[in-house]
């Protein structure tokens, strides 16, 4: 079992990036920068590929709308070349909200557009001459659609790797068959590891007979809040506005796939309870109405002991990964909650 962590994209970068360093020395194997529409997160994975040695690097996540298929490409490559083969390209599809209402950019086929992506970046990272008849994409752009000068071209510069890893974040069930069929890496949010086979179980095993075996098997990174003590149990308040957001406002009614994972966990009144008092502006409501058993359930929140036996039960839903949030303030109480999983796992 792996440790991760996620750096915020709302600000605080430099503290970030120090607490990156200490972690990494804590036994931290994997960190996350997000870009959602904040500063991008490239330029972060950059600057922690110079500061740091060992940590693996990921985009969580490249959305797929804002960049083409063969720049994805030539962006994971160069990550990968200045953190020395440390990068995983975590992709996603985002939402509408964001596409449309930031990038201007039409949200559609999120799982075609997903696939061919992927394809069209194992070319450029194998250094072929990119040639790709897609129907999201075609490379080169037909010379009816253009100047009618394009022709395929193939990466000047030599990968670190041909096969980066590629982690995709999902949740919906044609999504999450997709990922075990073409990706190396599954990025699920608020997994509850009693329900994760009744909810993901079909879908998985149905991409899993269509993948190749070349890609090894499926790493599962799973975000888990945690605090270790006796006494932090009250902690778990700080991740209710965190799923009230998601549940209830992630997403118009009919529309938000957290709360239709909420729903598929048996919460069906409560996701419900939860996006009505978030859309009519009771965020604090919608906050008190998460079901307590659904924190405890996808958190990492109590006694050493407990703690052991939840990682237990994550690994044994297939959990590879547990990306944490530390809960607890300050970089010292940080690095030593990850020091105490670190023990824990073993």
């Amino acid at each position: 079992m792996k440790i991760g962590t996620a750096i915020s994209y709302s600000g605080g970068f430099a503290e970030s990036v120090a607490d990156v360093v200490e972690l990494e020395k804590a036994g931290l194997d994997v960190v996350f920068v997000p870009e959602a529409y904040s500063f991008d997160a490239v330029s972060q994975l950059g600057y922690l590929a110079a500061r740091t040695e060992r940590v693996q690097l990921a985009s969580g996540i490249f959305q797929i709308y804002t960049r083409t298929p063969t720049l994805t490409a030539m962006t994971a490559a160069g990550l990968d070349f200045v953190s020395d083969g440390r990068f995983i390209l975590g992709l996603g599809a985002s939402g509408p909200q964001v596409i449309e209402g930031f990038h201007g950019v039409k949200y559609d086929a999120p799982l075609g557009r997903t696939r061919e992506i992927v394809e069209v970046c194992r070319q450029v990272w194998r250094r072929e001459r990119v040639v790709h008849e897609g129907k999201h994409y075609t490379i080169p752009l037909p010379p009816e659609q253009g100047t009618g000068l394009g022709k395929p071209l193939k990466l000047i510069n030599h990968p670190v790797r041909e096969r980066i890893p590629v982690l995709l974040a999902s949740i919906g069930p044609k999504n999450v068959a997709l990922t075990a069929e073409i990706a190396e890496g599954w990025q699920p949010i608020f997994f509850h590891p009693e329900k994760a086979a009744d909810v993901w179980g079909a879908s998985l095993a149905e991409g899993k007979a269509k993948r190749d075996a070349a890609l090894g098997e499926l790493d599962t990174f799973v975000t888990v809040p945690l605090a270790i003590g006796d006494d932090v149990e009250p902690l778990l308040d700080y991740v209710r506005p965190v799923l009230a957001l998601y549940v209830g406002g992630m997403g118009a009614r009919g529309k938000n796939f957290y709360n239709d994972l909420a729903c598929r966990y048996g919460y069906e009144a409560e996701a419900k309870q939860i996006q009505d008092l978030y859309l009519d502006g009771k965020k604090e409501e919608a906050a008190a109405a998460v079901p307590v058993e659904l924190l405890r359930a996808i958190s990492l929140v109590g006694p050493a002991g407990y703690v052991k036996e939840r990682v237990a039960a994550f690994a044994e839903a297939g959990a590879t990964t547990l990306v944490v949030n530390p809960l607890q303030p300050g970089r010292e109480a940080r690095v030593a909650a990850v020091s105490q999983l670190r023990e824990l796992i073993g």
